[in-house]
């Protein structure tokens, strides 16, 4: 099902369209994201807002959905996709940082909603990774990354998957409103 998942009344139809679907909804990954890099001075409202509304409001329009749709189940869980800029920030990227940390202070507060209803809410925050964005940095400022890092090299992406797999399993059904940090050890 495709849909933008910063739209209301889109997202509330594609969830809908799924429990017609599927029956339930039981697991959601919220992993919408841009970015709109520029530094503070040179970014307009509508630079950091445009990477707000992709990054955090449809967070919290799938929350929003999952709490409501499996709270008749009372069973469920959701796992946002933050980063690591949004624990420590990063010049450059204050709507960015701005909307990862605001998904992860949501993400507690929707873990405490969701408690009583037996719903678990836990976000991952990845710090580099293998992928298209990595791809095209020169091998010379991959490597200044990498020797930063202390395990020396970027995630794969099999390994944040991974990680959000074991955050929706039965092996994390008493983990709720926490931050799993999949970054080498960059950021501790």
């Amino acid at each position: 099902i495709k849909f933008d998942a910063s739209k209301e009344d889109e997202f509330e139809n594609g969830v809908k369209t799924i429990v017609e679907s599927d029956g339930e909804l039981g697991y959601l990954v919220n992993n919408a994201g841009v970015t709109n890099d520029k530094l503070a001075l040179r970014m307009k409202l509508e630079d950091f807002s445009s990477v707000v509304d992709t990054n955090l409001s449809s967070a919290f329009l799938g929350c929003r959905e999952a709490l409501k749709t499996m709270s008749k189940k009372r069973f469920g869980a959701v796992v946002n996709i933050a980063s690591i800029v949004g624990e420590m920030g990063n010049a450059g990227q204050v709507n960015y940082s701005a909307s990862k940390g605001g998904m992860i202070a949501m993400t507690k507060s929707f873990a405490k909603e969701g408690a009583s209803r037996n719903l678990r809410f836990n976000c991952v925050t990845p710090g580099f990774i293998k992928s298209d964005m990595t791809e095209v940095l020169s091998d010379e400022i991959k490597q200044t990354y990498q020797d930063n890092i202390p395990l020396k090299r970027f995630a794969e992406p099999e390994e944040v998957a991974n990680c959000v797999a074991f955050l929706l399993s039965d092996y994390a059904s008493y983990v709720t409103g926490d931050v799993l940090k999949i970054n080498g050890g960059l950021y501790m």
